[in-house]
């Protein structure tokens, strides 16, 4: 079992927990493949809007990747992104300043560019942390 944090505006989180489905990096495949049924999942959300100026710095959804089958979906005639199923637990959102001197992310690295990647894999004591927060 792996533990993924998806990267993703809070506008974009929640069409996904409504949709059942995670989108990560512009709705790119490969990031995807790395996932499989079981892992666990969550969003950091650093915008509240992708565009927006208007900063979020969130945990905003955890989740259980459902089966691990990536598919493609067509949102507009010129953009047809991959997603993922997920199992989305009901939740709150917790603030990354809450809980930041306990995660390993945050420790003696470089945090903020490995959040550019859109999605990494993070440790399970890190998603213990978070998700108890979220709970």
């Amino acid at each position: 079992m792996k533990y993924w944090l998806g990267v993703v505006s809070r506008e974009h989180v929640l069409k996904g927990v409504l949709g059942g489905f995670a989108q990560v990096c512009h709705g790119k495949k490969a990031p995807l493949l790395k996932m499989a049924a079981g892992d666990g999942f969550l969003y950091y959300s650093p915008k509240m809007a992708l565009g927006s100026t208007e900063i979020c710095k969130r945990f905003t959804a955890l989740g259980t990747i459902r089966t691990g089958n990536v598919y493609q979906v067509e949102m507009f005639p010129d953009f047809h992104p991959f997603r993922i199923d997920v199992d989305y637990v009901l939740c709150r959102e917790v603030s990354l300043v809450a809980i930041f001197e306990q995660l390993e992310l945050t420790r003696g690295r470089s945090w903020g560019m490995q959040l550019r990647r859109g999605l990494l894999e993070i440790s399970a004591a890190d998603f213990e942390i978070i998700s108890k927060a979220m709970s």
